[in-house]
C-alpha cells in the first residue's frame, strides 16, 4: 500500500481500543525488537544495577521502558510512512555516504553484541547440562542458521513472542517471593547516577538495552516482512506499546527489584558478578525453584535475543546492496546463515559474560544518538514523509535524544578517564592506546558518530522550526 492511498492522519489517535482483540492476534514486529531489548544484556545490566547500587537506579530502569517505546514509535512512523527500509530512505535523501555510516554503526554494535549473546547462550547451556560451552556454541549456531535460512523472519517472530512472554512470567514469579523495600525503592525514583566508572557504565547499559541503534533501525524491515503499510498504523502503534512499554517495562522492573532486594551488598563488584552467583544468591531465600526460574529466564532471554539480533546486520547490508530482505533472495539467505554461523565464535570468548553484556550495551548506546537524529531528520522532511512529525512527537524525540546523549556521554567521559590515566603527554598517547585498545576504539567510535549526529541535528532543528534551508544537508 502506498501512503498516497490514504487520507488518514497518522498519530496515536489512529489506535482504536475497539480493535484490541484484532491487534492481539496480528501484532508481531515490535516483539522482535522487544525480544532483543529483553535479552541477557539488559538482564545483566539491570541485575548489576540492582546488585551494585540497590534501588538507586530505579528511575533509569523505568525511564528506559518509556524511552524505548518512544524510540520504537518514531522508528515505526518512519517505516510505515515511507514503506521502505531505513537504509534506502537515508540513501535517497542524504546520499550513499550517510547510508554506509548507518550500516557501519549497526554492524559494529549488533556484531559485537552477537558474539557476547552467543557466549551467554552457550555458558548458560553448559551450566544447565554440563556439556562444554564451546560445543553448545557451535550447536546453537547451526540451529540458528538452519532455522533462519529456512523460515526467515516468521521463525524469529514466533519464537520471540513465546520466549519473551515466558521470561516475563518467570521473573514476575520471582518478585512474589522476594522482599522489596518500598521506602528505598521510592528513593530510587530521584534521578542520579552513582559516582565512578561502574555507575556511568551500568546506567548506560540499562538505557542502552531499550534505546539502541539495533532496535531503532530494524523496525522498518520487520514491518516490511509482515507487509504492513499505513493502513496498519493503529496496529503498529499498539504493537509498540504492548511489547516495549508493557512487556519490556514489566520485565526490566521485575528483574531490577529482585536484584536490588536480594543481591545488593556493599561487597558486590559490578565487574565480577556472574549468572551463577546471582542464581545461587536467590537459592537460600526462595529455594531451588527460584534458582531454576532465574536460569530459565536468563536462558530464554538469551535465545530470543540471539535470533532477533542475528537478522539485523543482514537486513541493513542487504538493503544497502539492493537485495531483497527475505529468504526468497538466496544472497540474503546466505548472508543470514553466515552471520548465524560466525556467531559461534562468541562461545570461545574468555571471562564472565555478565560484564561483557553491560559493556556491549553501553557501546551500542554511543552510536544510538546518530540513529535517533537520522529518524527525526527524515520524519521532519516533507519530501520523505506525507505527514511531518507533530510537535509532541518532536519534543518526545528530542527528550529521547538528549537523555541518550547525556547517558552515553557519561560513559564515554569515564572511558576517556581510563585512557588519560595511561599517559601524561601527547607523546605517550600511542603507548596508552596500545595499553587500552578497546577503550581507544570506543572513544574513536564515539567521536565519529557524535560529529555526524551534531551535523545532522542542525538540519533536524531547522526543519522542525520551518527553516530547512539552514542545514545544507542532502540538498
Amino acid at each position: 500500500m502506498s501512503h498516497s492511498d490514504t487520507g488518514a492522519t497518522f498519530g496515536l489517535g489512529a489506535m482504536s481500543f475497539g480493535e484490541i482483540p484484532d491487534y492481539l492476534q496480528r501484532m508481531g514486529p515490535s516483539w522482535v525488537a522487544g525480544a532483543i531489548a529483553a535479552g541477557p544484556a539488559t538482564m545483566a545490566s539491570v541485575i548489576t544495577a540492582g546488585a551494585t547500587f540497590g534501588y538507586s537506579l530505579l528511575w533509569i530502569v523505568i525511564l528506559s521502558a518509556v524511552l524505548g517505546a518512544t524510540a520504537q514509535y518514531l522508528a515505526m512512523r518512519l517505516g510505515l510512512l515511507t514503506e521502505a527500509g531505513i537504509v534506502t530512505v537515508v540513501e535517497r535523501r542524504l546520499g550513499e555516504g550517510w547510508a554506509w555510516l548507518l550500516v557501519l554503526d549497526v554492524v559494529l554494535a549488533a556484531g559485537l553484541a552477537q558474539l557476547v549473546i552467543m557466549k551467554t547462550v552457550a555458558d548458560v547451556s553448559e551450566t544447565v547440562t554440563g556439556v562444554d560451552a564451546r560445543i553448545w556454541g557451535v550447536t546453537w549456531a547451526v540451529i540458528l542458521a538452519l532455522g533462519l535460512a529456512g523460515r526467515g523472519y516468521r521463525f524469529v517472530e514466533v519464537a520471540a513472542k513465546v520466549l519473551v512472554a515466558a521470561v516475563v512470567v518467570a521473573f514476575l514469579a520471582s518478585t512474589v517471593v522476594v522482599p522489596i523495600d518500598a521506602g528505598a525503592a521510592a528513593g530510587g525514583l530521584v534521578p542520579r547516577i552513582p559516582a565512578g566508572i561502574d555507575g556511568a557504565l551500568v546506567a548506560a547499559g540499562v538505557l542502552g538495552g531499550a534505546v539502541h541503534v539495533t532496535l531503532v533501525t530494524m523496525h522498518s524491515y520487520t514491518m516490511r516482512a509482515r507487509r504492513w503499510g499505513t493502513g496498519e498504523y493503529g496496529l503498529a502503534t499498539f504493537d509498540v506499546v504492548a511489547s516495549m512499554l508493557v512487556a519490556f517495562g514489566i520485565y526490566s522492573l521485575a528483574i531490577f527489584l529482585v536484584a536490588a532486594g536480594v543481591l545488593h551488598s556493599p561487597t558486590v563488584d559490578a565487574g565480577e558478578l556472574t549468572a551463577v552467583s546471582a542464581a545461587q544468591a536467590l537459592g537460600p531465600l526462595v529455594g531451588q525453584y527460584a534458582k531454576w526460574l532465574f536460569l530459565l529466564g536468563l536462558w530464554g532471554a538469551a535465545v530470543s535475543t540471539l535470533g532477533g539480533n542475528t537478522i539485523v546486520p543482514p537486513f541493513l547490508v542487504a538493503d544497502k546492496l539492493g537485495w531483497d530482505t527475505d529468504v526468497s533472495d538466496s544472497r540474503y539467505r546466505g548472508l543470514l546463515a553466515a552471520v548465524a554461523l560466525l556467531s559461534a565464535g562468541g562461545a570461545f570468548l574468555g571471562g564472565s559474560f555478565f560484564p561483557l553484556l553491560v559493556l556491549v550495551l553501553a557501546f551500542g548506546l554511543v552510536g544510538t544518538p546518530f540513529a535517533i537524529v537520522l529518524v527525526l531528520y527524515l520524519l521532519n522532511d516533507s519530501s520523505v514523509v506525507p505527514e511531518r512529525n507533530s510537535s509532541a512527537a518532536n519534543v518526545g524525540g528530542l527528550v529521547l535524544l538528549g537523555i541518550a546523549a547525556v547517558t552515553a556521554g557519561s560513559f564515554v567521559r569515564e572511558q576517556f578517564g581510563v585512557l588519560a590515566s595511561e599517559f601524561g603527554t601527547l607523546s605517550e598517547l600511542p603507548a596508552a592506546v596500545a595499553a587500552e585498545p578497546v577503550v581507544a576504539f570506543v572513544l574513536a567510535f564515539a567521536v565519529v558518530f557524535a560529529l555526524a549526529a551534531a551535523w545532522l541535528l542542525v538540519g533536524t532543528v531547522a526543519r522542525m522550526t520551518g527553516r530547512s534551508g539552514m542545514s545544507g544537508i542532502g540538498e
